[in-house]
């Protein structure tokens, strides 16, 4: 009896290594998996080996797994018939035990433990599954020749390898976000902001037309020598007349020379201009950085789908969407995106909806216009006035002041749930 009790033991012992072995490798992360193997450890690379043919390894520990199972039952029932004889309590008792001790010992228990120390577990358990399945490969082969027929005979398509293991933008996006102690939060941010990269367009970074430094080639030669030299940018857009006859782009460096012995001419100033590099506004953010690299370009102008000039972007506002903004020589703006002491803030109507809801820390729509002024006048279709107020995806706005149809400043009430941080 003894004999018998230990050989149940022993191969409870086998069904259970076959079972945490499963699950271990079944939960295994396959990218950490794939880094430790690229580095070379050995456990890592034959653990690789053998998921890369999950059929192969499936066969083998499962073959081992029910053999070992049909073994303990059979045990199982010699034990219960030799304690209480040849009869249907026998039976019973023995299928209840040997159900009871494979579940506890063999399946539930292994497997909470394989999920819970996947890796600990499955590198080890590569190196006895490795030889047994070359040990086993005739087997393995003739049982997995009836299993790829009859998956073929219900029409059904495993995934290719690693396609199962391919992950979206947004789950990418999520695993991030989840994994904020192992990432430095700025590194982070970065990652964050590159998948975002992808849902924005040229439109939702671009500097609005209003708002970009140009210059008149037909004002005088004096006016014009002195905005050039007091320009905090290193390209500007040259115009005759009006912003929409737009004749070039001039680069500042290739007239630092004329400009300081003061015999800048006209004609020659023209003969510098760079070819204007035009865009559509629905060009994605992302695509655009690949452009400017492959066409070697810093500087594109928005157009909308009439010709129309919209604006201009630059390399540098597409990289500071994901890195966040460089410190340049360029004069600070004097309304501040901060809080005041009141919990508001007074904003320019001109100001970039994505700009105020990263720095303000709100959420106001950005699926329409661009700018907080144009997202007033769409929400209140009409020309706006000073002291009208509204409530804009929860978000309190006065308008302090209009100018030519446009709105100017506009004050923001901080949102009380952000105010109980204060």
């Amino acid at each position: 009896m003894s004999a018998q009790l230990a050989a149940l033991a022993v191969l409870l012992v086998l069904s259970g290594f076959f079972s945490i072995a499963e699950t271990s490798m079944m939960a295994l992360n396959r990218y950490r998996l794939k880094a430790m193997a690229r580095l070379g450890n050995r456990a890592a690379i034959q653990t690789q080996a053998l998921l890369d043919r999950t059929d192969r390894l499936l066969g083998v520990i499962l073959l081992g797994n029910n053999l070992i199972n049909a073994a303990a039952a059979t045990l199982t029932g010699l034990i219960a018939v030799e304690l209480f004889g040849e009869n249907n309590i026998a039976l019973a008792t023995g299928t209840i035990g040997v159900t009871f001790l494979i579940l506890v010992f063999s399946e539930i228990t292994p497997k909470v433990i394989g999920a819970a120390y996947a890796e600990r577990i499955a590198l080890p358990a590569s190196y006895v599954l490795g030889p047994l399945l070359t040990a086993l490969y005739p087997i393995v082969s003739f049982v997995n020749f009836f299993v790829n027929g009859l998956i073929w005979i219900l029409r059904v398509k495993p995934p290719k390898d690693g396609e199962s293991q391919r992950l979206t933008n947004e789950e990418l996006r999520t695993l991030v976000l989840e994994h904020s102690r192992v990432l430095p939060r700025k590194h982070q941010m970065i990652l964050v902001n590159l998948f975002d990269l992808e849902r924005i367009t040229v439109q939702d970074v671009m500097t609005p037309r209003a708002q970009i430094e140009a210059i008149d080639l037909d004002i005088a030669p004096e006016r014009l020598i002195e905005q050039i030299a007091t320009s905090y940018h290193t390209r500007l857009i040259a115009y005759r007349g009006e912003l929409t006859n737009i004749a070039g782009i001039l680069h500042i460096r290739r007239v630092v020379a004329a400009i300081r012995d003061g015999a800048l001419e006209r004609d020659a100033l023209i003969d510098m201009l760079v070819a204007p590099y035009f865009i559509p506004s629905s060009t994605p953010a992302l695509a655009q950085l690949q452009y400017f690299q492959e066409k070697r370009e810093r500087v594109a102008l928005v157009v909308d789908e009439y010709g129309e000039l919209l604006g201009l972007v630059t390399l540098e506002d597409i990289i500071e969407e994901i890195v966040g903004e460089f410190t340049t020589n360029a004069p600070i703006n004097t309304i501040d995106f901060a809080w005041g002491p009141m919990g508001d803030s007074v904003v320019e109507g001109s100001s970039s909806l994505r700009e105020l809801n990263r720095k303000l820390g709100l959420a106001l729509p950005v699926d329409g216009p661009k700018t907080l002024n144009g997202l007033i006048i769409d929400y209140l279709q009409d020309i706006p006035v000073a002291g009208v107020s509204m409530r804009i995806g929860g978000i309190a706005l006065e308008i302090l002041q209009t100018e030519d149809r446009v709105v100017k400043t506009v004050r923001i009430s901080r949102p009380a749930p952000l105010a109980t941080h204060s």
